[in-house]
């Protein structure tokens, strides 16, 4: 299980990935914009796992239970 630290270092360096390639010039090569798609999905689940995590916490849980949700859960809450 993940503590909020270790999630943070994660979503900095899943956005400093993210960055990278959009930051290329010239277009992305199609295993570039798979792996984009991938690192918004991974993002979305990181935040929602840490929102999770700071709700229990603040109301008396523990926040330990909080899991990761699956892609296409998090992906909904778009909609």
């Amino acid at each position: 299980m993940y503590d909020d630290e270790q999630i943070l270092e994660n979503i900095s360096a899943l956005v400093e990935e993210e960055r990278a390639l959009r930051q290329r010039t010239g277009g992305l090569l199609a295993e570039e914009r798979t792996r984009l798609a991938e690192l918004e999905v991974q993002l979305d689940q990181c935040w929602d796992l840490l929102r999770q995590r700071r709700a229990k916490a603040e109301f008396g849980e523990d926040p330990d239970t909080a899991a990761v949700r699956p892609a296409s859960e998090v992906e909904g809450y778009r909609s």
